[in-house]
Parts: C-alpha cells; structure tokens; sequence
C-alpha cells in the first residue's frame, strides 16, 4: 500500500510540473516535502518502518486528502544508505534543486550530525526522526532542527526509572558512535542511587561478543548486590549472545530498551527483564494508536513497529503546522508555529519544548513476558512515565 501511495504522490509531482505553470504554479499548488533515511545500509530496517510510518501518517492526519489548505504534499525519498557524507549531499540537493519546503529524517545518529549544519545553511526546517542522539538538540543543535524521535536523556531516564535501586551495580555495552555513547553518557548522567562500574563499547558492526563480555563479567562478578549489564544497541548484531557466557553463574542480569520485533526475539530468553520503552503497539490507549494498529494489520497483515510509530508522529507533526499556518510553508513562521506546539500522536501527547524542539513524550517502563502466541518477549506496562516526570536536560546551551 505505501509502494501505491508513493507511486501515487511522485505521478502528482509529475502532474504538477507537467501542467502549465500558471494552472498550477508549484509555489502555490504543493508542498515538498523530502525524507532522508536509511532505505539501505545497516538501519535498513528502522528507515523502512519510519517511511511506512510515515507516509501513513500523513494520509491519518490529512484524512486521506494528501493535502493541507489546498496544496498537495509530496514527498521525495532520498536513501542516506546510513552514510553520513551521502546524507548531507542529499539534503543539499533536496533543499537546493528539489525545492524540498521541509525535509524529515534521517535514521542513524551519525548521519543526522552531518545534515544538522547543511538545515542551518539553506535555513530549511528538518523534522528528526528517529536519529536519537542528545547531542542533535544539544551541542550540535540548530533553530532549524526539530526532532519527534527520542533523544538519548529520554532513553535513559525512564531506564533510569527501571534500574536505579539500591545495591545495584551496573555495567553498560554500547556501540562505539554518537548513538552509544550519547547514550551511556545520559545513563550515567540519570542514574543517582545505583553504580556504574563499567563502560563497554565495541564497534557497530561487531557479531562477536565474547572478549567484551568477559571483560563485563570481570567487572561485574565480584561485586555485591544486584548485578546487571545495561545494553544499548541498534541495528545488526546480536549483543543479547552474551548470556550464552553463562551470566547466570555470576548472578549477572541483562537490561535494556525497547526494540524493533525482530530484536525483542531475543527477549523472549529473559522473562521478568526490565527496561523502558519508547513504543510497543499494544501498550498506549488512544485514537491515533488505535488507528495506527488496526490499519497496519489491514495492510501489512502485522502490527506496527518501533519506528512505524516515530514515522507516523513525525507526519502529524508536519501536518499540525502546516494547518496552523494555513500552508504557508515560511520556515520562520513554521518555526515560531513549531515552538511550543502539542499534536496527538500513537504515543499520546508530544510538545515540542521551546528551548531545544525536542519533542517532550511518554516513555513505558515494561517487563518481559513470555507468550507463546507471540514470536517476541512481550513487554508488559508496569507504568507510563510522563513527560513531566522526566527532568530532560536542555543541551544546546540556547
């Protein structure tokens, strides 16, 4: 169905230049919208989930009409291949020659890094989605950039929520990029009661885990207390391997966040795990989750995923300002209809804080349950942490 609707959208695009320019002049007649992600590469997965979520997104939040005052939405497809020198080359060109008004994306941390400076240039607005590094609204940070997806405070919070007991000591595996280490660095920074006593990273690609996780069971074995090993992973490679080293013995626990399905397979071997998550299909209760799921089954025959959800608040996001300027596509008056603003999502409620346009949001603190009718550990809600629960730091030194 999205392959029907894209097709659709780039014969309108077509349509639309073929017409006579003053019929359907393009300022006047669309809005153009491009998204970078990873199509290929190794988050091919996660980019495929967003773009499905996406395009869905716009259809719910348009009600299937694919425009907003009038002016049809196109959207352009640009595949970064999760390459950061590729991405920031084809958001320069989506800016530059495909007259692209917004764009959204990309998937990888590292790539987002490179387009943030190339958003600032062409003073274009991207929407990031799902790149989750803090320092993309932190450090990095730029009045362009917005971002629906969560940020790595975000992840590590409502993890923080989870783990940070007493007579807990921690030890965290991460890949060795911006994702990673951003990501032990907001754990770290969240965690107050309980105590990191080691930092693990391995390179993105690694499928062999043993010298890293005997060098985590060192650390870890002879500590007292509750010993658990923190997992911050995306993309290929199965870090979950590591309880192959009999963990158990050591009375040594595996945590992490949510995933993808396919990854949460791997959960079904530790029933009881807890963690936090951005998303799980069945856990939030409303319209636009309701929505979501029901017409992801009609299509796809499955539930929606992880990044399904992100691609789909993103294209809310998108619609919601541009219904509120009436489709003008001024990227300072987007910005100012931008900040502040709240929109309905599969996830509830998301704002966009002022200060940073980080998209504030509920994260759900689950634990894994195995079901045999489901081929992943199924996370079970323990509680939705609010967004008002979350003291989220403001990076960008605004």
């Amino acid at each position: 169905m999205p392959h029907a609707r894209r097709f659709w959208l780039s014969a309108i695009a077509t349509a639309a230049i073929a017409l006579p320019t003053l019929a359907f002049a393009q300022a006047k007649g669309e809005i153009r919208i491009a998204h970078v992600y990873s199509k290929t590469g190794p988050l091919e997965a996660y980019g495929k989930q967003t773009a499905t979520g996406f395009m869905m997104g716009l259809d719910y939040a348009t009600g299937g009409t694919m425009s907003v005052a009038g002016k049809k939405l196109v959207v352009i497809e640009k595949d970064d291949q999760g390459k950061p020198d590729v991405g920031k080359s084809l958001l320069a060109a989506a800016y530059g020659d495909d007259k692209a008004d917004i764009a959204v994306g990309p998937t990888s941390s590292g790539v987002a890094l490179a387009l943030l400076p190339v958003a600032e240039e062409y003073k274009k607005i991207l929407l990031v989605e799902p790149a989750v590094a803090d320092s993309i609204t932190g450090d990095k940070w730029n009045k362009y950039i917005f971002r629906t997806g969560r940020n790595s405070s975000q992840d590590a919070i409502s993890n923080a929520v989870a783990l940070d007991k007493k007579d807990t000591v921690i030890a965290t595996l991460a890949q060795d990029y911006a994702f990673g280490r951003d990501g032990v660095k907001a754990f770290k920074d969240a965690i107050k009661t309980a105590k990191i006593v080691h930092e693990e990273y391995l390179p993105t690609n690694t499928t062999d885990f043993t010298a890293g996780a005997q060098r985590l069971i060192d650390k870890l074995k002879d500590q007292p207390g509750r010993k658990v090993i923190f997992v911050i992973w995306a993309g290929a490679g199965n870090p979950f391997k590591i309880a192959d080293l009999d963990l158990k013995r050591y009375g040594i626990e595996i945590a992490t966040g949510g995933n993808i399905l396919p990854a949460m397979a791997a959960y079904k071997n530790f029933p009881g795990m807890e963690g936090a998550t951005y998303y799980y299909f069945g856990i939030p209760k409303n319209p636009v989750n309701e929505w979501l799921v029901a017409n992801h089954y009609k299509q796809f025959k499955n539930p929606p995923d992880f990044f399904t959800a992100g691609g789909m608040s993103a294209a809310i996001a998108v619609v919601e300002a541009l219904k509120k300027t009436a489709g003008d596509t001024n990227t300072d008056k987007l910005i100012k209809t931008m900040e502040g603003m709240s929109f309905e999502t599969p996830k509830g409620k998301m704002t966009f804080r002022a200060q940073d346009h980080q998209a504030m949001q509920s994260m759900y603190h689950f634990k894994i349950k195995v079901d045999p009718a489901f081929a992943w550990g199924v996370p079970e809600l323990v509680r939705e942490i609010k967004p008002e629960e979350m003291a989220v730091p403001i990076r960008n030194k605004r």
